[in-house]
């Protein structure tokens, strides 16, 4: 294993004024077959259909990106600007304008589909991960307008990019690899800051925790590690070998505001919540069909904290799974309960929470061609968001949360308004 720890000192910075609450509570239309074709109609009529019998395709997205020329794979939208950073098969990524479709930046240099972009906390830098194995990062040019980008540098050492993360706070880049290793830079510089090893299978998933003091990582066997960035040794880890934990391959996770609780999603359909601060399992969550992977995890605020109470952020909470049995389950974790099942007609590929004051709001995203927004109180469809024709790979909220921006199997990336 090869560490460099030459950027400690970065970590010991990001980490001022932030701690860990040591407390945690537990608690798409089909035809039956060809149309008969009338003699008259070879003058030019053929396939044409009455008024009635129209094929119409609903569409009620704001806006179109369609130049990937294959699947987009990535997707993800700046912290303030309204742009978007897509990935896919056709080895490139794009930087684009959400509120007019328009292309700025074309990012070049990948030999294999990109599967990961992600732009840093500040705004001012994006990367793209791919399946060559690269990372590559580039930076805003200037101050006046975010539609000018430079290359910056490319980071070597995975395999195969599986995800990309940066630190909450500072310029720090996290990577999972299919080669069981997990990659952490310091930028600009492209140091190597940690290479971090033990995993025995590909890092499907990480991030860092929401206070930036923690790193969360699982893999494709399932097990969980949880690191301190500064150093290579686990602070805990959890593997198979505890029955309880025996998730076929942890496929999906997600940190609690308070960074004290883990939710993992199994290849199984299994959840598991974990107590960071034990590093135990605390609950296991039944209600996504056997043998259905869960995708995705997120976590809601269902009601805001009281102004000026000097409450500590929950530790328990609601959280949201999606899997591939169309379903969405919203938990309570103080109880460890389901309160809704919020329902798709294929697999929910990603969730995602709305920012304050809506955080109640969740939007999700599926393989049957449509997003939804949902309000995780009730269960309530509040909003369908139609225009794929493809199965949807991947979204990101923009714009504060007005928007939904979703990147579809046919190629196109597509821009809804949320509410």
């Amino acid at each position: 294993m090869v560490t460099e720890r030459v950027e400690d000192d970065h970590i010991e910075d990001l980490e001022e004024d932030q701690f860990i609450d040591p407390n945690d509570v537990l608690g798409e239309v089909e035809m039956d077959g060809d149309l008969p074709m009338d003699e008259d109609e070879e003058d030019g009529a053929a396939g044409e259909h009455p008024p009635d019998e129209e094929i119409v395709w609903e569409d009620n997205s704001m806006q179109h990106f369609p130049n990937h020329n294959g699947s987009v794979f990535a997707i993800s939208t700046h912290p303030a600007a309204p742009i978007a950073a897509s990935g896919g098969e056709d080895d490139l990524g794009y930087i684009w304008d959400i509120t007019t479709g328009d292309e700025l930046v074309k990012l070049t240099g990948h030999t294999d589909s990109v599967t990961s972009t992600a732009f840093s906390a500040d705004g001012e830098l994006v990367a793209t991960g791919g399946m060559d194995g690269k990372v590559r990062v580039w930076r805003r040019v200037g101050k006046d307008s975010y539609k000018s980008w430079e290359f910056l540098t490319e980071l070597t050492g995975p395999d195969e990019v599986m995800w990309l993360k940066w630190h909450p706070k500072g310029t720090v880049l996290l990577a999972g690899s299919n080669d069981t290793t997990v990659w952490l830079w310091q930028l600009p510089s492209g140091n190597t800051m940690q290479v971090f090893a033990g995993h025995m299978g590909p890092v499907a998933c990480g991030d860092f925790t929401p206070d930036g003091k923690r790193i969360i990582t699982a893999d494709a066997e399932g097990t969980l590690i949880f690191w301190d960035p500064r150093s290579p040794t686990p602070v805990f880890k959890l593997s198979p070998s505890n029955g309880r934990f025996a998730l076929d391959g942890i496929t999906s996770l997600a940190v609690n505001p308070a960074s004290t609780l883990a939710v993992v999603g199994g290849a199984n359909g299994g959840v598991r919540v974990i107590s960071l601060s034990k590093g135990e399992i605390v609950g296991a969550l039944a209600g996504h069909q056997e043998g259905e992977s869960v995708e995705a995890v997120q976590f809601v605020e269902l009601a805001a904290p009281a102004p000026l109470s000097g409450a500590a952020p929950s530790a328990g909470g609601v959280v949201v799974t999606g899997a591939t049995d169309g379903k969405a389950c919203v938990w309570d974790l103080s109880t460890m309960r389901l309160r809704a099942t919020l329902e798709h007609g294929d697999a929910v590929t990603s969730l995602h929470r709305l920012p304050p004051p809506k955080a109640h709001l969740i939007v999700s995203a599926s393989a049957d061609k449509i997003l939804r927004t949902w309000d995780a109180r009730t269960g309530t469809l509040v909003r369908e968001h139609k225009g794929h024709s493809a199965p949807v790979l991947g979204a990101a909220l923009g714009m504060g949360g007005d928007v939904v921006v979703s990147a579809g199997d046919e190629g196109v990336c597509l821009v809804f308004p949320t509410e």
